[in-house]
C-alpha cells in the first residue's frame, strides 16, 4: 500500500511538475521575414512587412517590427507571404474520373479504401498551401467526412481545417448511379428526399451526424445522357434553406440551370456551386443577395481533357460553357468563391481552378483574394482566418515569387503555418 502511495506521488509530483514548466515556458514566438506580404486586407503586395506569430495567432503585422528576444527567426528573402489559401469546392472522398469512374467509386471501392485515400489526399490539400477547405459531399462515402475532421482536428492526421456537408440532398430518384434494374436498390452517391418535409428531416439527419454546411441539388440529369433540369421544387429548397439555418448552418446549392439557380437564390442560398447556366440576370439577382458563386471551371476543363480534348481552341461546349458564365458573373461582380470542385482531378493541384479563373479574366490579385479572404468571408470564417492580420489565427503560406504578377507562383509553396505550427 505504501509503495502504491510512493507511486501515486511520484506520478503526481512528475505531471504538476510538468504543467509547471509548460506554465513558465511557453511556446517560443516565430518572427517571419519575407521579401513581400499579401494580407487579403487590400489586395497589394507590401514590401517590407515582417510578420510575427505567438502561439496559435499572428501577433503583430507591419514594417520595422524587431523580433523578440528568443524568437525563432525565418528569414524568406523570395517569397511572398500570405494567408492560408482556402480551398471552397473539394471532394476529398473522390479521387479524378480519369483513374476510376464516379459509379465504380461510389459503388466498387470500400469504405476503408476510400477513407485511408482522403487522408493522404488531405495531407496534399495542406501541403499545396490550402489551409482550410469545404468539402461538398462525401459521394457515398457516408459521414467518413466528419471522421476526418475530428482525426484532423485531433492531430492524428495532417489536413486542412475542414468545413463538411456530409451525404448531400438530392430529389429522389434524380441522382446516381444510374442504369440498373429498377427493381434492385442501387447505392446513391447522396441522400433522396422528397417533399419539404422530406428535406428537412434528411437535413436535420445529416446535421446531427456533424454537418457544417448542407448542400441541395437543386437540378440535376434524371437520366444518363439528359440535360440537367430543375429536380427539387422550390419549396423543397426553401425548406431545406430553412432548417439549415434555423440550426446555425450554411447552404450550399447545386445549380446547374438558371431555373435552378433561381430556386436558390430566392430560398436564400449562402452560395451557388457551377451555374454554368446562369444568364446575366440571375448573376444579377445573386449579387443583389450578395450570393457567392464557385464557378469550378477546373471541373469542366478536366472532364473534357478526360474525353480527348487537347486544350486547342476552340474549347467543347460545356468548357465554353462554364466560361461565359464566369465572364457574366465577373460582369454583374458576384461575390467569388475559388472552388474547383477537386476529387474530379487531383488534390494538391487545387491552384489549377486560380490559373483558369484569371484566364478567364479576373485579375491574379482578384483571384488571391478570392482564395484567402473571399472565401473566408463568404463561408463566414473571417473572424478567424483569411487575412495576415494581429489576432487571427496564424494559418499562413509562403510561395516563391510574386502571386499577383504570376498567379503560378502559389503552385511553389515554400512554407506552410497552420495554427502557429509549421506543417511545411
Amino acid at each position: 500500500m505504501l509503495g502504491r502511495r510512493l507511486i501515486l506521488s511520484a506520478v503526481i509530483l512528475i505531471v504538476g511538475g510538468a504543467s509547471m514548466v509548460s506554465a513558465a515556458e511557453p511556446p517560443r514566438a516565430v518572427f517571419l521575414k519575407p521579401a513581400r506580404v499579401f494580407d487579403g486586407v487590400d489586395g497589394k503586395i507590401h514590401t517590407g512587412w515582417q510578420v510575427l506569430v505567438e502561439g496559435e495567432r499572428i501577433a503583430a503585422v507591419g514594417p520595422d517590427l524587431t523580433a523578440p528576444a528568443g524568437a525563432d527567426v525565418i528569414d524568406l528573402p523570395n517569397e511572398t507571404l500570405m494567408p492560408g489559401m482556402i480551398e471552397g469546392h473539394t471532394h476529398l472522398f473522390l479521387h479524378p474520373y480519369n483513374e476510376t469512374s464516379w459509379d465504380d467509386q461510389v459503388l466498387h471501392e470500400h469504405l476503408a479504401l476510400r477513407t485511408a485515400r482522403a487522408v493522404v489526399q488531405a495531407k496534399a490539400t495542406l501541403r499545396a498551401g490550402f489551409t482550410s477547405a469545404r468539402d461538398l459531399g462525401t459521394e457515398g462515402a457516408g459521414y467518413a467526412d466528419v471522421g476526418l475532421k475530428m482525426a484532423i482536428n485531433q492531430g492524428i492526421v495532417p489536413g486542412p481545417r475542414l468545413s463538411v456537408s456530409t451525404l448531400a440532398i438530392v430529389a429522389l430518384g434524380a441522382y446516381g448511379p444510374k442504369g440498373f434494374e429498377p427493381g434492385v436498390a442501387v447505392p446513391q452517391g447522396a441522400e433522396e428526399a422528397s417533399s419539404a418535409d422530406g428535406v428537412v428531416a434528411a437535413a436535420r439527419r445529416q446535421i446531427a451526424a456533424g454537418a457544417d454546411w448542407i448542400k441541395l441539388y437543386a437540378d440535376y440529369r434524371w437520366g444518363p445522357g439528359e440535360d440537367s433540369r430543375p429536380t427539387m421544387s422550390l419549396d423543397e429548397v426553401k425548406a431545406g434553406v430553412a432548417a439549415a439555418h434555423d440550426a446555425g448552418r450554411l447552404v450550399a446549392v447545386h445549380a446547374g440551370t438558371a431555373e435552378g439557380m433561381r430556386r436558390a437564390i430566392e430560398a436564400g442560398a449562402d452560395t451557388i456551386e457551377h451555374g454554368y447556366g446562369g444568364t446575366p440576370e440571375i448573376f444579377a439577382a445573386m449579387a443583389a443577395k450578395n450570393i457567392a458563386y464557385c464557378p469550378t471551371l477546373a471541373a469542366s476543363d478536366s472532364v473534357a481533357r478526360y474525353r480527348g480534348w487537347n486544350g486547342s481552341e476552340p474549347a467543347p461546349d460545356a468548357v465554353a460553357l462554364a466560361r461565359k458564365a464566369f465572364a457574366s458573373a465577373l460582369k454583374a461582380r458576384v461575390p467569388m468563391c475559388m472552388g474547383g470542385d477537386v476529387g474530379v482531378f487531383a488534390h494538391g493541384q487545387n491552384a489549377r481552378e486560380m490559373e483558369l479563373m484569371m484566364a478567364g479574366g479576373m485579375s491574379a490579385a482578384d483571384v488571391l483574394m478570392s482564395a484567402t479572404s473571399g472565401n473566408a468571408r463568404a463561408f463566414k470564417l473571417d473572424k478567424r482566418l483569411g487575412f495576415v492580420r494581429a489576432g487571427l489565427l496564424a494559418d499562413l503560406v509562403a510561395v516563391e515569387g510574386d502571386p499577383t504578377a504570376d498567379i503560378g507562383a502559389v503552385r511553389k509553396v515554400k512554407l506552410v503555418m497552420k495554427g502557429g505550427a509549421r506543417v511545411q
